[in-house]
């Protein structure tokens, strides 16, 4: 193995950057520079970096929203596309706001809805233990994060009261998982990616009891790709919400939003 050479300049750090594949070496050794305390910390970020960790990871935190929402390691990371599900829900937000936001991960999507409504009462679940203990973090006094399989943990009282579920769900179908960057491939939790033969599976299950947790005129809103929206939209039709398709050009996001009728 190739000793790891230190960086000791922003010119060198971007050279150790570049040979490591990263596209954009130049922002990333700012952020670099700019996070670690110290040149110890900065060598030991450079080299995790290099190794093809993500930046996230590496750094400890993501830009989602304009929050800095911590991010662990072995934790899926926010993608900007899913700045897009967020807006939708804003929009759709009434005034004060139940919000749940299942498959959380760490717990960005439902912070950066709480953090731009007035008054919300949030709640935010996932299945991982790492992902729940960065959730906490990020959610800190916004609300409650619970730690169990999409509804099982949610308080039976939130049954018909809320007016919006938030449902990032991994919609990766399971013969492409091998296809992804290895940045997430290898360090990011595979339950967050596989979506099952069609990638739709777990969506499946979310919009199987939406309905029994949406207050009237509530909505699910579910992230998915271009491809996968007509079917997509086609299930949630099917479970009795009013279905339809929103879509971002320049995120490149897809959102499928289910309503439940007054």
């Amino acid at each position: 193995m190739q000793e790891f050479a230190p960086p000791h300049t922003f010119t060198s750090l971007v050279t150790v950057l570049r040979a490591a594949g990263c596209v954009f070496a130049e922002d990333e050794a700012e952020l670099l520079l700019s996070t670690a305390n110290d040149p110890a910390e900065l060598a030991a970020m450079a080299e995790r970096r290099a190794a093809g960790h993500p930046l996230e990871h590496v750094l400890g935190w993501a830009e989602f929203c304009g929050l800095r929402i911590a991010v662990d390691s072995g934790v899926f990371v926010p993608r900007r596309r899913t700045e897009f599900l967020v807006r939708q829900a804003a929009a759709l937000a009434p005034e004060p706001a139940v919000v749940v936001d299942l498959c959380c991960g760490s717990g960005a999507l439902g912070a950066a809805l709480a953090s731009s409504l007035r008054d919300v009462e949030l709640h935010a679940a996932d299945v991982e233990p790492a992902a729940v203990r960065c959730a906490r973090r990020n959610v800190g006094g916004l609300g409650t994060v619970y730690e169990g399989d999409l509804f099982a943990p949610l308080p039976v009282s939130l049954r018909g009261r809320v007016d919006l579920l938030l449902a990032n769900v991994p919609y990766v179908p399971t013969e492409d998982v091998g296809l992804l960057p290895a940045e997430a491939r290898v360090h990011e939790p595979l339950v967050a990616l596989d979506g099952g033969g069609d990638g739709l599976d777990v969506m499946r299950r979310v919009v199987a009891e939406a309905t029994g947790w949406l207050a009237p005129g509530g909505s699910l809103l579910v992230e998915t790709s271009e491809r996968q929206a007509a079917r997509a939209e086609e299930t949630v039709g099917g479970s009795g919400l009013i279905p339809r398709v929103v879509v971002s050009e320049e995120l490149y996001a897809t959102v499928v939003i289910g309503t439940l009728a007054r």
